[in-house]
Order: structure tokens, then C-alpha cells, then sequence
């Protein structure tokens, strides 16, 4: 109901804060926002939201945020693009506690809903090491052998969903992302995910006039990418679900790195010359979503093309670049 109270973990993030926008725009009212960031630091921030700052790894905050909730969304993690997430190894691993003391309080209030966000990153490693990698299935993520770290952390975490909604009723929910981008969220600082990054990449190139990229790995690999409005969509609609294994929520539009880069010159109108830093972290060789099951029980399927969204996310980036908000991540809070 549209009076119920939602908390959204992770609100001043990307995702998290187009969620709550989302939600605005649909009429609820009692949400709270919370994320550890201090509000001025959150991409995007509502005066008509509870904005708390927690420390979402520590039970006692738990407990106060999900105090007289109903529906809760945990999208907050420790996380980054594949620069991060491979560097930042045991951090991606603590984000397990957030998880954990989420779920222990929604069980002692009596959450009605729970989402969890995981990622494709808990996918198997020998299903992925050709680019022309076959779409993976839900199945593929067993027998294990995730994204070592920020993977096995997701992995453990859909687990531990299952077994609180087995053993103690929270009815939890969980989707496994593939590779979010949009606006309002991170594109420089070491966090951005390769749309991001491109696109900044590619943005710099034409203000300086120094026609040349540098792409991280061959650019062979090949990845799909989902706009934020389809994540928002497909995010709603399993939180609504009776879906109780994790399910996929991603594009299965298969584009090479280069080919990224192909779409987002022509979006800038110029030509880079490329060169490749093979010893720069690229994750797997290829990963694509299987999108059969949620088409089946959910009839949804992304709406949103490649080409549209970068082109959106490189319009945004390219304003806060002209503006100067490259090297002060704070001013790219929006206010509402």
C-alpha cells in the first residue's frame, strides 16, 4: 500500500537514489533513504524522504532503520567497477554484514517484503572465459566459483536470504543485476563501471582535443549493459513477485568493450585512436544474462536500447564535466 513505509539501503547511491525517485513519482510517501555517505555526498536527495546516515554494517543501525518498516530494499554494498572489486577484495567481503544485520532485523520486526540486490558477479568463472560466452542461466552460478571476492560475497548473501526466508518466514526476494548505467551516478574516481568510465574517457578526448583512449584489456571482452529505468522496472516487479530463487535482471544486448567505445564516438562525433593496457583489471572475457526466466513469469524484458541510454548517461557526463564537478564528487548531488 501506498502508505506503507519502504526503506531503501543504499539511497545516496546510484541505483538507490533513482529508486526513491521512482517511488516518489508513484505516489508513496513514507520512505526512508539511508546510506552511509553523509546526505551531501548522495546523488540524488528528496526533502520529501526520511534522509538518515547509518553505518549500515553495525546491527544497532540496522534496527533503527528498519524500525516500523514494511518493505525494505538493500542495495547498499562496498562496490565499484572491475578496478574496484578487484583491488578492494576484503572491503566487498564486509558488505556481508550489512546484509546479515538487515536480515536479522527484518526478521525481528516483521518485514513484509525483502529485496536483495546481488549481480552476475556470483556467476560460475568457467562459464565466462570466451567472448562469445553462451547466456548465462540462474543454474550457472553452481557449482561455485564466483567473482573472487565481491562474487563470493553476493553468493553467500542470496544464501543467506533463502535460508531466513526457509527457516524464519522473511520473505525475501533477489535479483542478480547485470551491469546497471545511467545518469546520476559514479563516473570518475575509480568506482565508475565501463559505461561510465567511457564515456568520460571519451568526453575528455573531444574538451582537450587529445584525440586518443586508453581501453583497459583487449576490448574484446564482452559484456550487456541495463538502463536504470528498465533495473527500476524489473526491480519492482520481483520485490511484487512470488519468484523465490534469485533471478537474472539484465539487457542480454551483447556488445564488445570496443564496441562501447564504437557507440559512444559516435554520440561525441569524433575518432579516437585507442590503445590497450592489457595488465589493467578486465574482468571475465564474457558475460551476457538469460533473461527466459523472468520473461516467463514476469512477461518483462528490458525496453531500453544500448544506444539510447549511453547516449542519455554521456549527455549527463558531459554536463558535469563542462560545469567542472569532475574532481569534487559532492557537487553532483541533486537536491529536490
Amino acid at each position: 500500500m501506498k502508505s506503507d513505509r519502504i526503506v531503501v539501503c543504499g539511497a545516496g547511491g546510484f541505483i538507490g537514489g533513482h529508486l526513491v525517485a521512482d517511488l516518489l513519482g508513484q505516489g508513496y510517501r513514507s520512505i526512508r533513504a539511508v546510506d552511509l555517505k553523509p546526505t551531501e555526498e548522495w546523488y540524488q536527495v528528496f526533502a520529501e524522504t526520511e534522509n538518515w546516515s547509518l553505518d549500515l554494517q553495525g546491527r544497532a543501525a540496522c534496527e533503527k532503520a528498519l524500525r516500523d518498516a514494511r518493505i525494505v530494499y538493500n542495495l547498499a554494498a562496498d562496490m565499484g567497477g572491475m578496478g574496484f572489486i578487484e583491488n578492494n577484495r576484503a572491503l566487498c567481503m564486509l558488505s556481508v554484514l550489512i546484509n546479515t544485520h538487515l536480515l536479522m532485523a527484518a526478521r525481528k520486526f516483521g518485514i513484509q517484503r525483502y529485496f536483495y540486490a546481488s549481480s552476475a558477479c556470483v556467476y560460475a568463472a568457467d562459464k565466462q572465459l570466451s567472448p562469445e560466452v553462451v547466456a548465462l542461466k540462474e543454474s550457472d552460478a553452481y557449482p561455485a566459483m564466483p567473482e573472487d571476492g565481491y562474487g563470493w560475497e553476493k553468493l553467500f548473501s542470496e544464501r543467506m536470504c533463502r535460508h531466513f526466508r526457509e527457516d524464519f518466514g522473511v520473505a525475501t526476494r533477489v535479483a542478480r543485476y547485470h551491469n546497471v548505467y545511467g545518469p546520476h551516478g559514479t563516473w570518475t574516481g575509480g568506482r565508475e563501471k565501463a559505461p561510465a568510465a567511457i564515456c568520460r574517457k571519451v568526453i575528455d578526448a573531444k574538451l582537450t582535443g587529445k584525440h586518443q583512449i586508453e581501453i583497459w584489456g583487449d576490448g574484446k571482452q564482452t559484456r550487456s549493459f541495463m538502463y536504470i529505468d528498465d533495473c527500476l522496472k524489473g526491480t519492482q516487479a520481483i520485490l511484487n513477485s512470488q519468484i523465490l530463487e534469485p533471478i537474472n535482471l539484465g539487457s542480454n544486448e551483447l556488445v564488445t568493450i570496443n564496441g562501447l567505445v564504437d557507440i559512444v564516438e559516435v554520440i561525441a562525433g569524433v575518432k579516437l585512436q585507442r590503445t590497450y593496457n592489457l595488465n589493467a583489471p578486465k574482468g571475465v572475457n564474457g558475460r551476457n544474462s538469460d533473461n527466459a526466466l523472468i520473461k516467463q513469469y514476469l512477461g518483462w524484458e528490458p525496453s531500453v536500447r544500448l544506444r539510447d541510454g549511453l547516449e542519455k548517461t554521456y549527455r549527463w557526463i558531459y554536463d558535469q564535466m563542462v560545469r567542472g564537478d569532475q574532481h569534487d564528487p559532492k557537487r553532483e548531488v541533486l537536491v529536490k
